[in-house]
């Protein structure tokens, strides 16, 4: 995989002899070992990354506070004001303890791609896609950030619901790496963008989610869903999309729209209510009511739910006989059972992403979104 630059800041300090200290070699040496990571840490490492970097070489914070529509500066002041009066000492070397654990971390992660899974596929960043025993498993890998999606990961569980539609396998599966299925859309694709960038970003997002719809709407084999755990938003609409739903007893289902200033996608506006009712759908779509695995269940959005301790072994023993039935014959009863309501799915989902393009332009849904990253844990 080719190595990708870890934008990390390094400010290149004259420091006096009485600075020069082992503390000081510890954490030169992370710096230079900071630059050799080919995995993005993901935002929270590199914000602590940041923090520590600016208290060990400036201090405690003595910047002002930026304004709270600048989200990534507001995020950087945020966690290096958390550190409070930490000395510079000791900021040091919390600094080079991160770096070692990252270090370390991606070195066992090597260890580990260097033998790879039987079936895998290759050209993935965000995602393990592997296919064997005629099942193409597309599993979500960033457990770091609980599965959450960014604009890679769109792009490339389209391509793999392409590569599984055509290939050799049966029947398909989407689940997730780690303790949770998906936290949903990752709110750090609004963070990066410009005021005047704001509608070029709106109108390029409802291309990605329609068209990432669209392949749900589209696939032409059995699509299952193993919730191995929380799951949230965008990744919790489309199950209304999948044949089967199976779900571990501590997996939650969780569409918090109106609380982020949204509206709801992946055709649940017109599938959850077919599924559960106008008003459980509701319910869940309008007032954000957080479903439990077994809620799910009762209300027809999980089709069966397992103990977590035996989950996994249940689930694919399952799994695997389906994928052993005649593969034609699964393609062209799934058609027969989905055919009917094929345009008028599309023309949801057009619909939905053109409610959303105005949600996202939104005062509301900006000052949401301001105030759900104030209100996220200080580092």
């Amino acid at each position: 995989r080719p190595t990708q630059a870890v934008c990390i800041p390094a400010i290149h300090l004259h420091v006096t002899a009485a600075t020069m200290q082992v503390s000081q070699k510890d954490f030169q040496k992370a710096q230079e070992q900071l630059k050799l990571l080919k995995k993005d840490p993901g935002n929270e490492t590199k914000l602590k990354l940041y923090a520590l970097f600016k208290q060990a070489t400036e201090g405690p914070c003595n910047a002002p506070k930026p304004g709270m529509l600048d989200f990534v500066k507001k995020a950087k002041w945020d966690a290096w004001n958390s550190l409070g009066n930490l000395s510079q000492d000791d900021a040091r070397q919390k600094y080079a303890e991160l770096v070692s654990s990252l270090v370390s971390a991606e070195s066992a992660s090597q260890k580990k791609e260097a033998s790879p899974e039987e079936g895998r596929h290759d050209g993935y960043e965000t995602l393990i896609v592997t296919t064997k025993n005629n099942i193409t498993k597309i599993m979500f890998n960033r457990p770091d950030r609980k599965n959450a999606i960014n604009h890679q990961m769109y792009r490339e569980i389209i391509k793999a619901l392409e590569e599984a539609g055509k290939n050799d396998s049966t029947i398909a599966v989407i689940t997730g790496n780690g303790d949770y299925y998906s936290s949903g859309n990752d709110l750090n694709n609004f963070t990066n963008v410009q005021p005047g960038e704001m509608e070029k970003m709106a109108k390029d997002g409802a291309v990605l989610l329609k068209e990432f719809v669209g392949h749900f709407i589209d696939f032409p084999k059995p699509l299952i869903a193993v919730v191995n755990g929380p799951a949230i938003g965008i990744c919790v609409t489309v199950l209304g999309l999948c044949d089967l739903v199976y779900a571990s007893d501590r997996a939650t289902f969780h569409s918090p729209f109106s609380q982020l200033g949204q509206s709801p996608e992946g055709c649940s506006s017109y599938l959850f209510p077919k599924i559960m009712g106008l008003a459980k759908a509701s319910e869940m779509l309008l007032f954000n009511k957080k479903l439990t695995a077994a809620e799910a269940c009762a209300q027809g959005l999980v089709t069966e739910v397992f103990p977590d301790s035996s989950f996994q072994k249940e689930v694919w023993a399952r799994l695997e006989a389906y994928a052993s039935l005649p593969k034609n014959s699964l393609a062209v009863s799934k058609q027969l059972l989905r055919s009917m309501e094929k345009e008028k799915l599309h023309a949801v989902n057009s619909r939905e992403c053109e409610v959303l393009t105005e949600r996202w332009l939104s005062d509301e849904c900006i000052n949401a979104i301001v105030s759900f990253f104030q209100r996220k844990p200080k580092l």
